[in-house]
């Protein structure tokens, strides 16, 4: 068990950016699938899928219409809430910056989270503007560790206190940090040390969480250490 201490008809499929820095500028570019969140179905019998008729840029005929939103640079993982469908992103920075990406449920999709313009909150083009971009809900620099691994919302019964928070990881540094949204900004907790490198996050039908050792091979469960 691995403790860890509480503050307070579609498919999706990711795409990397390529290469260091993405040198292509694939991440912002709209005709190419590389940099993407994308969208499809694959239950429609259509082959090899088809396209939901309300992705954002299924009309627009430069635009690849499995596109469901850019600007993503290496998303390791993406998981949605099951309680009210949200959805979180892991995605993986180049030189400085890890970040946590948000779309809410009510969103039509099309959203820009910057990556190359921006890594994190941070101009990674000499000039950039954040205009029209989704800036992260939390980001760490390497000073705590490199390659986020994105998690999941708890929503299991057996620890109340951990309940509604979002827990991701780093593989470099194996901390595991617990996320929760106020009503006015996003609270990040103070990271808890596993000792070991986080490779990805589970849950079970339940919607209890585990983790898993990039060394050993084991799986913990992720439990309440405290109110």
């Amino acid at each position: 068990m691995l403790s860890v201490p509480t503050t307070g008809t579609s498919t999706s499929a990711r795409a990397t950016a390529g290469g260091g820095g993405d040198t292509l500028g694939s991440g912002q570019n709209l005709s190419s699938l590389r940099g993407k969140l994308l969208r499809i179905d694959v239950e429609s019998g259509a082959a090899p899928y088809a396209i939901p008729a309300t992705n954002p840029f299924v009309n627009l005929s430069s635009f690849r219409p499995e596109i469901w939103a850019y600007g993503l640079r290496n998303p390791w993982r993406f998981s949605f809430d099951r309680a009210g469908g949200d959805l979180y992103i892991g995605d993986v920075g180049q030189d400085a910056w890890e970040e946590v990406d948000f779309q809410p449920a009510s969103s039509p999709g099309g959203e820009n989270y910057g990556w190359n313009l921006m890594e994190g909150n941070h101009c990674y083009q000499t000039d950039c503007s954040s205009a029209g971009l989704t800036l992260p809900i939390a980001e760490h620099s390497h000073e705590e560790g490199c390659s986020v691994t994105g998690g999941y919302v708890y929503r299991g019964a057996s620890f109340p206190g951990m309940q509604g928070f979002y827990f991701y990881s780093d593989f470099c540094s194996g901390r595991i940090w617990a996320l929760r949204y106020d009503g006015t900004a996003w609270q990040r907790s103070p990271p808890f040390e596993t000792g070991f490198l986080v490779t990805t996050f589970g849950e079970d039908e339940a919607g209890e969480l585990y983790v898993t050792n990039a060394g050993g091979g084991a799986i913990f469960q992720v439990v309440q250490a405290g109110p």
